[in-house]
């Protein structure tokens, strides 16, 4: 139906947009937020004294470089690859989505494996593509069955696969880290593209940028908002084949990425050292709160990520949640998700932080 405004006539969205709702992490003024996965600390203060000092010579009249070539650089030397295997863009979402665009649509499917990120799904349908959704073991794990079951309903007028596979590892909610075994032969088997998605790569003790040599159908997706501190600015990059790259820049907006981001991007990775010190900080601290959770009335997750799942066993885990945003204590509830049942995840903060979170959970669980 079209809709009055001022005396104006607008058509809908789309039919299947029109439907859609659209994702977001709900927030509470609280003292302790552990919600949303972010950094427990801010960058080192000499990089945000340096960032300012680089920001003053930036000609904010000017676009910035199209390809982001100088950060392109320093993540390719980062992680040892030619430099036309980086794409870089405003948050590993927009990658996901510059993915899309490129592979995905009309006539195409991809498939996920849930519990899973929800972005994931929520792109690929807003770009139009179908989404062929399996489901993890018991574990959380992806089973080479299941993979090999969901790849044969892929079919599309395209292909007879889907055109996508997304593996996220470690898996967002559920902290699991896919066996490398696991990625190994769904690489091999796909007949499509696979996307790993490290968000939460550099908490885990390996990666799958180790198989880019061998395996030219792999993605991989990476961020700067959680080991390097910088959510507020929106950074994530991919680094897949150059074929691959050469595609998303076909789909990319012109002067996408802004200078001052290209210029933090670059200069965060000058601090890897500190950045590594802060990942092991907070593995550290997630041995810590599990051992601690474990010692509770509820089920742990194992996790390799900044973040540990856990099952309440004997409450109700919205009064659960509730109790704890009584305490200024705000973690996420994702119990209405299916396959979560009961289940609430909470971020990785500072010792002090999780010892409140602690003491909160303690008391809400009676």
């Amino acid at each position: 139906m079209e809709q009055e405004v001022g005396g104006t006539r607008i058509i809908p969205p789309r039919a299947d947009v029109a439907s859609m709702v659209g994702y977001y992490s709900p927030q509470v003024d609280v003292k302790v937020r552990l919600n949303s996965n972010e950094a427990p600390e801010p960058p080192p203060t000499e990089f945000v004294n340096r960032l300012k000092d680089a920001i003053d010579e930036v000609s904010l009249n000017r676009y910035p470089a199209r390809e982001a070539d100088e950060l392109r650089l320093a993540i390719a030397r980062h992680h040892g690859v030619g430099v036309d295997r980086v794409y870089c863009a405003n948050g590993s979402n927009e990658v996901l989505q510059s993915i899309l665009l490129a592979y995905g649509g009309k006539d195409r499917s991809v498939a996920v494996f849930e519990p899973t990120y929800a972005l994931h799904s929520h792109i690929a349908r807003v770009t139009g593509t179908q989404v062929v959704v399996g489901t993890r073991n018991d574990d959380f794990l992806v089973t080479i069955d299941e993979f090999d079951r969901v790849s044969r309903l892929g079919s599309t007028q395209d292909f007879e696969f889907p055109a996508l596979t997304f593996l996220c590892s470690p898996n967002n909610p559920t902290g699991r880290l896919e066996p490398l075994s696991t990625v190994e032969t769904i690489l091999d088997r796909a007949e499509g593209l696979v996307v790993v998605d490290e968000a939460y790569g550099q908490f885990a003790p390996r990666s799958a940028v180790d198989l880019l040599e061998s395996h030219r159908n792999l993605l991989v997706v990476r961020t700067f908002s959680k080991t390097w501190s910088l959510a507020a600015l929106r950074l994530g990059y991919l680094i897949a084949d150059p074929e691959v790259v050469e595609a998303l820049w076909r789909v990319t907006l012109p002067y996408h990425l802004d200078a001052i981001k290209q210029i933090a991007g670059a200069l965060a990775i000058e601090y890897e050292r500190e950045m590594t010190d802060r990942v092991d900080s907070i593995v550290s601290e997630r041995a810590r709160l599990i051992d601690s959770l474990s010692q509770l009335a509820v089920e742990v997750v194992p996790s390799d990520a900044n973040f540990v799942l856990f099952k309440v066993t004997r409450n109700d885990a919205k009064a659960v949640w509730k109790a704890l945003v009584n305490e200024s204590v705000l973690i996420r509830d994702i119990s209405s998700v299916p396959h979560l049942e009961g289940y609430l995840r909470v971020t990785i903060g500072t010792p002090s932080e999780n010892d409140r979170f602690i003491r909160a959970l303690s008391a809400a669980l009676g």
